[in-house]
């Protein structure tokens, strides 16, 4: 098994929000992946005293401990109790009820000598080789279903869509997201390598349209998750210096994570 990760800011000027993880077990059988984007709240008040790294880091942990260790609980399950975790962890001190809690997206994968059991919630994504090559992406797509300019006023995202029905779901205070999860299972034998991506990093299949996601593994496993990365900034800069705006770019430079796992 080989396991490489490179995680980029989006600015050196502020922390990155992306947080990731993949695990093995001494025996050397199975593993884990964790990969979180931490969502930037809109100017002002979210009703906490924490950053969301502070957030990111916390639910990761508690993501990659529960993962490793309670094989008897679902990926759901165990997305729901690392919230309880993180949300206990501040309660005293944050209104959790606040709409722009801190919040992040997720992709889980866990697996053992069988199968790969996944979860994806929210706009980053998981992609999945096959043995002749194929590559299938899993994606919470509902960010991509919202007519277009729905995201474009933080009042609107605020009261209609962020965690609402007929909008968008995050990893947030509430354990009961879960059901809105992307959830399967693979046989082990059908997938020769695993992916997973911030949307910072997947802007280069779905900003940039340089290629689709069997190009952008091929790319992760010929240039490195840092390779995948620096041709984004190279593509963001290029837009910059035209003076271009493209769909899909909130943050000229976002921060970019990418793990690749080859089992």
């Amino acid at each position: 098994m080989r396991i490489e990760l490179a995680s980029v800011p989006g600015s050196p000027e502020r922390p990155n929000e992306d947080w990731a993880s993949a695990a093995v077990p001494a025996s050397g059988q199975g593993g884990t992946l964790v990969l979180l984007d931490g969502v930037t709240p809109p100017p002002g008040d979210d009703g906490c005293v924490h950053s969301v790294p502070w957030f990111t880091a916390r639910l990761g942990g508690a993501l990659v401990e529960l993962a490793g260790s309670r094989t008897d609980l679902s990926l759901a399950e165990i997305l729901a109790e690392s919230i309880r975790r993180t949300s206990a962890a501040h309660a005293g001190t944050c209104d959790l009820s606040h709409v722009r809690t801190p919040q992040a997206t997720v992709v889980l994968a866990r697996w053992d000598e069988q199968a790969i059991d996944h979860l994806v919630l929210s706009d980053s994504a998981l992609l999945l080789e096959a043995a002749d090559g194929a590559v299938r992406a899993v994606l919470d797509d509902r960010l991509d279903r919202l007519p277009p300019g729905s995201l474009g006023s933080a009042a609107e995202v605020d009261s209609r869509l962020r965690n609402k029905e007929g909008g968008f779901f995050t990893a947030a205070a509430d354990p009961g997201v879960v059901a809105r999860a992307v959830t399967g299972r693979t046989p082990v034998a059908e997938v020769r390598a695993l992916a997973a991506l911030t949307d910072g990093a997947s802007r280069w299949t779905e900003v940039f349209h340089q290629g689709d996601w069997t190009a952008a593994l091929g790319l992760l496993r010929k240039a490195g998750p840092r390779g995948l990365v620096e041709r984004v900034r190279e593509l963001e800069e290029a837009d910059e210096a035209a003076g271009r705006v493209r769909l899909g770019r909130a943050k000229t430079h976002d921060d970019a994570t990418a793990v690749l796992v080859e089992l």
